[in-house]
């Protein structure tokens, strides 16, 4: 088993529930950046920094994420591309994306995208908060209990 995060913009707080899981159940993570990164100081984590450049990172765990593997990361496309190949993805909040719901998280990705260019709406993301890291903790363990049935 292996746990991927698109970790330029996965938070810390979700990367460290990540890794106290990797510890316990033993499993490896792996975080793919665009930059460069501290790298936790555990065996079980692994650290790819990938050349700069639009959606770098995200081709590369395309590439290199297969099915029955997990992917943490918030990029709606990027989710849409993992979800068409097998592979599980979950957002920091604890949203799972799936075949069922991406073509809504597109459209509305696309439709916030599309405001914010006409200005008019702003902002990003609330703050991420413990509701946020529970609710991230407990899909979490759901899905990876499930993926672990096979």
């Amino acid at each position: 088993m292996r746990v991927w995060i698109d970790a330029d913009a996965c938070p810390r707080a979700a990367k460290d529930q990540v890794i106290k899981f990797a510890l316990k159940r033993k499993f490896e993570v792996v975080l793919v950046a665009g930059q460069s990164q501290v790298k936790p100081a555990f065996a079980c984590v692994r650290l790819v920094v990938v050349p700069s450049g639009p959606d770098a990172a995200d081709d590369y765990l395309v590439e290199h994420a297969v099915p029955g593997e997990l992917v943490i990361c918030s990029d709606v496309p990027l989710a849409d591309r993992l979800v068409k190949k097998g592979v599980a993805a979950l957002d920091p909040r604890g949203n799972e994306f799936d075949e069922r719901n991406m073509g809504e998280r597109l459209a509305v990705r696309n439709l916030f995208t599309d405001l914010r260019e006409q200005g008019q709406v702003g902002g990003g993301q609330a703050a991420y908060g413990e509701r946020e890291r529970q609710a991230f903790a407990n899909a979490l363990d759901r899905l990876l209990t499930r993926l672990s049935r096979g």
